[in-house]
């Protein structure tokens, strides 16, 4: 599940979010501070408004000649009506295939009443898959070798 990524995610640890009114030079300090590629934008009460991106800040930034202090995220952001969420109880595969068919490596979580909750990347979710596979083989490792099937070598 979605969640389950989250939790193992550098985004669980950090504040993810930006204000609406903040300059892209302060969404790329915090890319920079965090190790980070993406950043929800929020308004004043705390509903999600967009999201901007390294990307964002490389192709509407960097390559039209405008400066990151004199323009708002909210410019170059990805906006919400278009943007591209998943809740926390969405399967892995299906994060995956929202990203994948959207050419996005970020989406923003959702909790049951809408507003946003945390932040996957791509990264993340391959990391779970790997996990999961990795339990597989071992579980499958382990009842070839007659230790109990789904108990596993514990």
């Amino acid at each position: 599940m979605a969640d389950e990524a989250w939790k193992k995610s550098g985004y669980g640890q950090i504040d993810y979010t930006i204000d609406e009114d903040a300059t892209v030079y302060d969404a790329v300090k915090k890319f920079a501070a965090f190790n980070i590629g993406c950043l929800v934008i929020t308004a004043k009460d705390g509903a999600m408004v967009g999201v901007v991106s390294e990307r964002d800040y490389v192709s509407k930034i960097a390559l039209l000649g405008r400066t990151s202090k004199e323009t708002g995220v909210k410019e170059i952001a990805t906006l919400s009506p278009n943007l591209v969420t998943a809740a926390l109880d969405e399967s892995v595969e299906s994060c995956m295939s929202k990203m994948l068919n959207k050419d996005i490596r970020h989406l923003p979580l959702v909790g049951k009443s809408g507003d946003v909750v945390g932040m996957i990347s791509i990264k993340d979710l391959v990391k779970t898959v790997v996990q999961e596979k990795e339990k597989t083989i071992r579980v499958l490792s382990d009842f070839a070798l007659g230790k109990g099937g789904h108990y596993g070598s514990e």
